[in-house]
């Protein structure tokens, strides 16, 4: 019995044994099966799936930003140009792998050290969310060495991070010419997603005001790329793609950089504006206005919390250094407005160069008023009256010809109405109408002849730019032509294109009547009595007319300095076939003959230092003998501008009343 029960146990173990190695094959069965099924989804199922990421963790698109176009003056001196800076850029790409959020990166980079500033990196992640993850984002440019060395000593505990050359945009001369040039920043959201910015991207740099945003599009490049291949840490190891960028396009402008300078040295600190022209073809030589603003801000520091507050107090400063006031300010003429009102009564026939004789009477009773004239000037002629700027025989002159036929006469001439200066942001203004008036004051709608005295003298309903201002004078003094005032002259490369010539606003106007206005302005700069003789400049034939714009008539007398007159000088050079035309406005500063004249007599003289007598100079080198050799030709050695060195004093002596 002890026997079989020993042989039963035994026969038992055996089975159990055998069980379980049946259990243990039928196992390994299964797994084996599902293991091949495995592998033939990865394999064949989800190969392409797995493929595009197996190349997208190794390859890397790295944007090569295209250098925008340079700005040079008339002379191809350069104004604007780029300086290479470094920039750490997160590849998403890379991050999105590791399974990590920007933000938390963001943070977690700060708290080790890392200057960046969070509101701009948090406004570039929300900018770039719905754009291509290979596509980088800038966490903080002009990186530091030593920033760029943090990042590269950690790139494999940081391989999302790299380091990116950029171009960066520069002025080099602060704030000189910054409302003609501008400045560029970063494209905004509301500008993505109209139709003509479908060819930008999230952090791209656009023009925002002046000559970087109306010719954008010249000066914008085209990026290119690289595609390259990288190990597990981040780091390159290849490079299987690469596209050079396109450069963008150089711009001439018709700016000369030396009569820039001086005519913001002559403003000072003081507020106002200052442009200089050729009336023969429209071409701006200067254009100044003050106060400024340095456009650096833009590209280098608004990306910071100083940056940001820097900008802010701009915009809070009472000055308003942001704004055109050549372009954007409108102001009570003054006297200036006399040249206008002669102009249509000559072309009217209520006078004659010959028969213009009208008393000054030291003023005009209308109605129940005097309107003061603040000289006695006997019977003067229209040469007379605008010599010594008369403004009772301007309220005589203003009532025959009537408040329609001025509106009319100064609105062929521009007045009121935009130039279409190829620079944003440009005012009309207004001129002197019945309608004008029956808008602004429902109270008392209907015109009077009191309103066409005041507005014969440049006041009342008055208020244009200065650059309208000077297109008109200078239209009249070249004979009724009236070009578009533009700062483009050319843009470089082989694709260049130089400015298409306007056409121009053309007054016809009688040749005794141009003489006549030429004739007197000349002669309030170089004659007796003149109110503009402070703008005498000797060989150039300086012709030109002082205003003296009223602010407030009552208050004015209180002495606030925000009170006083604004000064207006505006003129042409020469006499007889303008080349240049200058206007002068500072505000509240007093007359014109006194503040503004002498202004641009240091304009006038640095223009004929610089090109006047230049071409005397070549002109005799022309006329001498042939020299017997090329080698041996002389050569005109450069003009010294001692002119742009010298400063008026504020004080200058008073040539005059207006």
């Amino acid at each position: 019995m002890v026997s079989r029960g020993l042989d039963f146990l035994e026969r038992a173990k055996e089975a159990t044994a055998t069980d379980r190695l049946a259990l243990l094959q039928y196992l390994l069965l299964i797994f084996f099966i599902g293991l091949g099924v495995r592998f033939w989804s990865l394999q064949v199922v989800q190969h392409e799936k797995y493929l595009r990421a197996a190349e997208n963790n190794r390859i890397r698109l790295i944007p090569i930003p295209a250098p925008r176009g340079a700005i040079l003056d008339r002379h191809g001196r350069v104004i604007v140009d780029n300086r290479p800076t470094l920039s750490i850029i997160l590849n998403r790409e890379e991050l999105r792998a590791r399974g990590r959020k920007p933000q938390e990166l963001v943070e977690e980079l700060i708290a080790q050290g890392l200057a960046l500033d969070r509101e701009s990196v948090r406004q570039r992640l929300e900018a770039m969310s719905a754009q291509p993850a290979y596509y980088p984002v800038v966490l903080k440019e002009n990186a530091t060495l030593q920033e760029v060395a943090w990042v590269r000593a950690r790139q494999i505990e940081y391989p999302e991070l790299d380091i990116m050359e950029q171009p960066q945009r520069r002025y080099p001369y602060g704030t000189l010419l910054a409302h003609v040039l501008g400045y560029v920043g970063e494209i905004s959201r509301e500008q993505l997603a109209r139709p003509e910015f479908k060819d930008y991207r999230p952090g791209d740099l656009i023009g925002r005001a002046g000559v970087e945003l109306v010719y954008d599009r010249l000066l914008r490049g085209r990026d290119g790329y690289r595609r390259v291949i990288v190990d597990s840490a981040g780091h390159e190891v290849g490079e299987i793609e690469r596209v050079d960028p396109i450069p963008g396009h150089d711009i001439k402008l018709t700016i000369d950089l030396d009569l820039q300078r001086v005519a913001e040295e002559q403003l000072g600190g003081r507020r106002g504006a200052i442009i200089a022209l050729n009336p023969q073809n429209g071409e701006i030589l200067a254009l100044a206005s003050h106060p400024a603003y340095d456009p650096s801000l833009f590209s280098e520091r608004i990306n910071t919390p100083e940056g940001r507050a820097e900008y802010r107090q701009l915009l809070a400063d009472p000055e308003r250094p942001l704004y055109n006031r050549a372009i954007q300010g409108i102001y009570p003429t003054g006297s200036t407005w006399k040249i206008f009102v002669a102009t249509a009564a000559l072309e009217e026939g209520l006078i004659t160069p010959e028969r213009s004789t009208l008393p000054c009477g030291r003023g005009l009773q209308v109605g129940n008023r005097f309107v003061r004239c603040l000289g006695s000037h006997g019977m003067p002629d229209l040469h007379r009256a605008i010599v010594v700027s008369c403004d009772g025989y301007f309220y005589r002159l203003g009532l025959r010809l009537g408040i329609d036929r001025m509106e009319r006469w100064v609105k062929r001439f521009g007045l009121g109405q935009r130039t279409g200066i190829d620079l944003p942001d440009e005012v009309a203004g207004f001129v002197p109408s019945r309608a004008l008036k029956a808008k602004f004051n429902p109270r008392d709608p209907r015109w009077r002849d009191f309103d066409t005295v005041i507005a014969s003298i440049g006041q009342g309903s008055v208020a244009i730019s200065p650059l309208q201002l000077l297109r008109a004078i200078g239209g009249i003094a070249v004979g009724g032509v009236f070009h578009t005032p533009h700062v483009f002259k050319e843009a470089l490369g082989p694709a260049g294109t130089v400015y298409a010539a306007d056409r121009p606003l053309v007054v016809p106007l009688r040749k005794q009547t141009v003489e006549a206005i030429r004739s007197a302005m000349w002669g309030v700069v170089n004659e007796g009595g003149g109110t503009g003789g402070a703008a005498r400049v000797v060989g150039l034939d300086v012709s030109g007319k002082t205003g003296t714009a009223q602010v407030v008539a009552k208050e004015r007398a209180a002495g606030a300095a925000h009170l006083k007159d604004h000064a207006w000088f505006v003129s042409f050079a020469p006499r007889d076939n303008p080349q240049i035309a200058v206007v002068v406005l500072i505000e509240n500063v007093g007359f014109g003959g006194r503040f503004s004249a002498p202004v641009a007599r240091v304009l006038y003289e640095t223009y004929k230092e610089k090109y006047v007598r230049a071409s005397e100079v070549a002109a005799t080198v022309s006329s001498a003998p042939e020299a017997p050799s090329p080698e041996r030709s002389p050569r005109v050695a450069p003009v010294a501008l001692e002119a742009t060195r010298r400063r008026l004093p504020v004080g200058a002596p008073q040539m005059g009343r207006r």
